[in-house]
């Protein structure tokens, strides 16, 4: 009589501790996909911010201290040279924006990256140049910095 009984205990708890360990992989999974749509969101603001203030101020806002910048045919701008160089451009004569085609994170959640499109419209032509970027992001004090920003030109105009 012992016996079965404790054989369906063992089972009872088998299949309680597989329920818990199911129900704890999907409170995981929704929390990933909620900082996902929270990454995308980020970077959609950055752009918004943009927009309205320039991209020499928003990009001085977003980026951490330690951040880089990869452009064409140059070195990567890298730390407090990055702010020295984003102090330097001149954005009046150009709107920049852009809009997030996808991002992922670590698994932890705390580093993540996000890519898509940009649109250029300078200010005097009647043309937008578009080309991709990649923002990589890293999560401090529950707020996302840019870490490493790289954008390619070449994908067309349109008038």
């Amino acid at each position: 009589m012992t016996k079965p009984l404790i054989f369906l205990f063992v089972v009872f708890t088998f299949f309680v501790s597989c329920k818990n360990s199911e129900e704890e992989e999907n409170k995981q999974k929704v929390k990933r996909e909620t900082n996902i749509v929270n990454l995308l969101h980020e970077d959609r603001t950055f752009s918004k911010l943009c927009d309205s203030v320039g991209m020499k101020t928003a990009f001085i806002e977003y980026l951490d201290s330690n951040g880089t910048i990869l452009k064409p045919n140059q070195l990567p701008i890298e730390g407090a040279n990055t702010i020295d160089y984003l102090i330097q451009q001149n954005d009046n004569e150009y709107k920049l924006t852009w809009e997030p085609k996808f991002a992922d994170l670590s698994e932890d959640g705390t580093i993540g990256y996000t890519y898509g499109i940009y649109a250029i419209h300078p200010v005097q032509m009647d043309t937008i140049i578009f080309g991709t970027y990649i923002n990589v992001w890293k999560k401090q004090n529950n707020k996302w910095k840019l870490m490493l920003h790289s954008g390619n030109e070449g994908i067309g105009e349109k008038n």
